[in-house]
């Protein structure tokens, strides 16, 4: 017969070993895909499930831990999504591109419709950034 303390730390095991394996995964989608938005896409959903998956496996690991695991994982879920978020926004402001094989850019589409100008438009090069900035600076 198996005890409750041993039937915890097989499921903590494979809780862990299944948040590795999500961890795994997302350093393996950024490594492969084409672009920003799709790396970071991979990179910020595989890591949240795994490192929820991991800490809810080191919490059954180490029943004591599992309050303050609880808040991490708390935070890990408003965190992470909203970090993502405002990089993706960022790199699309300042204007980097959609992979090839992307078919729709609805961010671009929404700011067209508020009268917001293209990120294509935006764009400096570097000569004009330094002018600029001799200008403020003078």
């Amino acid at each position: 017969m198996t005890t409750p303390q041993g039937v915890l730390g097989f499921l903590g095991a494979l809780l862990t070993l299944a948040g590795s394996m999500f961890l795994f995964l997302g350093a393996l989608g950024v490594l492969r895909m084409p672009d920003i938005y799709n790396r970071m896409q991979a990179g910020t959903k595989s890591t949240t499930l795994g490192n929820i998956l991991t800490l809810g496996g080191l919490g059954l690991l180490m029943p004591g831990w599992l309050p303050k695991i609880v808040l991490v994982i708390l935070f890990v879920l408003i965190t992470n999504p909203i970090s993502s978020h405002a990089l993706a926004r960022s790199a699309h402001r300042s204007g980097m591109r959609l992979a090839d094989g992307s078919v729709v850019d609805a961010l671009a589409a929404d700011e067209a419709s508020q009268g917001i100008e293209p990120a294509s438009n935006r764009e400096l090069d570097a000569r004009e950034i330094e002018r600029q900035a001799l200008e403020t600076s003078a």
